[in-house]
């Protein structure tokens, strides 16, 4: 059965069409109208295969019908019956959208024309359909059915091209669940995935409908807020924090703890692009996390804070490529014996930067590189390149010597580094126990069990290892009946004030004494000068390293 709505002012007109098309077999059911209220009323309250509307009627042309047709529903077929209807208004009809027009004295063509558009019909709406859910997903996420990056990043271009000409404030957040990682790696992928539609389902209930919420990657989502301060942002973030925590989550009998860190900035007039806005909050983000889970970093252009760590993001690049183009470089600092058992040659490798030209010092790179996880492949290119050096020196053969490598923290957790030493060590030839690898203590405390077992594997093989700025950390003495090693170096912050100050010179001598009585050598650091020498070696300290002894230079 056909739906079939009649736009006609007589109803013995009416009455003839429907005999017609009953003759010729057409099952429908209909309703009749006349004017543009009655009309818009019908197309709302019922669902209409195809609308027929008479051409001359008194108060309510065809071409008046036909224009509130297409408005409400540009899919739904119109044919124009007419007693009398030029040829000219006809095709004008035809243009504006009508499927079809029949001439009353041949109603018996009207029959074949409802079927045929009908069918039609069906067919533009199916096609409509699909591109509107093509369009859907062009600017939605698949999973949440959120905005997606592309669109969110054009919704933030157009706010701050409205911020710029009317002087309104906006804010701008990104969000990352923490640990969301476990959850896909214990649960699957379809526990993460359900977990990321809750979330969505909080985003959307804490916002307003002209806020734009996103998601803008795995476990990352934007939301773009209108007309709203510091302030408004800030309760927000927690409140949306405090719904999150509260989700409850679990997955197959499994609970979760669920958290979100928040990066937060502004959007006014001077904000200068849409590339600076994600890249600060971005970083905002990336900083609440590093601070602890489940917090919130509100960032602007001019912070201190942000300046250093976009400065430390140009230098990832920078890492990457000089690692890949061999553009490090080797300095060593030798260091001097105090006691008559110190024998052979000591000293330690230091890794500079040749910047086209310029010596760039470790403190310029190191802290990009340690929070960006670079350091494992930095770590790698100093001890190839050190190992190379020893063996072709003939150094690395010698009976005696011990010669230093630093290491960072984030190279202990790095479950190959071990491997790849040992595979250095056979290509290189050189004797194990010539090299001393460090670490500093704090970097040790903090990877505890990774840093005690690489140390015994390492030691296993025959290299020494040795306790960087030992003395800087509250518990110095009580961890060394945890971490297996072999040299103690003594924090050069006590060292510089050693002639003056006997607190620090008292802590050296604690050093000094404790690493003895646990069977190692002690290294000062930061020796400056002839008479912090002379107190050292006085004290019973092994070595001493410093400009006063010798500054560090490049490879002979």
């Amino acid at each position: 059965m056909y739906n079939i709505l009649i736009v006609d002012d007589s109803k013995d007109d009416v009455f003839l069409l429907l005999r017609e098309l009953k003759k010729n077999g057409l099952d429908i059911k209909h309703k009749q109208v006349d004017t543009e209220e009655t009309l818009l009323t019908a197309l709302e309250d019922d669902e209409w295969d195809l609308v027929i509307s008479d051409h001359n009627m008194p108060c309510y042309s065809s071409a008046e019908a036909l224009a509130t047709v297409k408005e409400f529903n540009p899919d739904l077929p119109v044919i124009i019956v007419s007693g009398d209807i030029t040829e000219n208004t006809a095709v004008n009809a035809m243009n504006a959208g009508a499927q079809d027009y029949v001439m009353k004295e041949n109603l018996a063509r009207l029959v074949p024309a409802i079927e045929r558009e009908i069918r039609e019909s069906e067919s533009r709406h199916e096609k409509r359909k699909t591109e509107k859910d093509l369009e859907h997903l062009t600017v939605h996420d698949n999973l949440t059915g959120l905005a997606n990056r592309e669109h969110f990043e054009k919704c933030i271009h157009s706010t701050l091209n409205d911020s710029k000409a009317h002087k309104t404030t906006h804010t701008l957040m990104t969000l990352d669940l923490d640990q969301f990682k476990i959850i896909n790696d214990t649960s699957g992928h379809v526990a993460g995935d359900e977990l990321l539609k809750l979330v969505s389902l909080v985003l959307l209930r804490q916002t307003n409908s002209v806020d734009t919420v996103a998601r803008l990657g795995a476990d990352e989502f934007g939301i773009l807020l209108k007309n709203t301060n510091k302030e408004e942002a800030f309760d927000l973030a927690e409140t949306i924090q405090e719904h999150i925590k509260d989700l409850q989550f679990s997955w197959q009998g499994k609970p979760f703890t669920t958290s979100v860190s928040i990066g937060v900035v502004s959007i006014n007039q001077q904000t200068q692009s849409v590339q600076g806005l994600m890249s600060c909050v971005d970083m905002a983000c990336n900083t609440a996390k590093e601070k602890g889970h489940d917090g919130i970093q509100w960032f602007s252009e001019e912070d201190p804070e942000y300046q250093q760590r976009r400065n430390e993001m140009q230098w990832v690049g920078k890492i990457k490529q000089a690692i890949k183009d061999d553009h490090f470089v080797l300095h060593f600092q030798p260091m001097q014996g105090f006691q008559a058992h110190c024998h052979g040659e000591h000293g330690e490798f230091l890794v500079r930067l040749n910047d086209n030209g310029r010596l760039v010092f470790p403190g310029e790179f190191i802290p990009a590189a340690e929070r960006y996880r670079l350091m494992p492949m930095l770590d790698r290119w100093v001890v190839k390149n050190a190992f190379k050096y020893l063996s072709e020196s003939g150094l690395g053969f010698k009976d005696e010597g011990t010669f230093f490598i630093n290491l960072s923290g984030n190279s202990l957790s790095d479950k190959s580094f071990f491997n790849d030493i040992r595979a250095m060590l056979k290509q290189y030839s050189i004797k194990p126990n010539r090299i001393c690898l460090e670490i500093t203590e704090t970097a040790a405390i903090d990877n505890l069990s990774d840093a005690v077992e690489f140390i015994s594997e390492i030691r296993d093989e025959g290299f020494k290892f040795a306790l960087d700025d030992f003395g800087a950390g509250m518990s110095s003495f009580s961890y060394l009946k945890t971490i297996p090693v072999d040299y103690l170096k003594i924090d050069g912050s006590f060292v510089l004030n050693l002639l003056t100050d006997p607190i620090d010179r008292g802590i050296v001598e604690a050093c000094n004494t404790i690493g003895h009585a646990a069977g190692l050598q002690t290294i000062a650091e930061f020796v400056e000068d002839q008479a912090t020498a002379d107190a050292l070696k006085e004290i019973g300290v092994d070595f001493g390293q410093g400009f006063g002894i010798q500054k560090p230079g490049p490879l002979t």
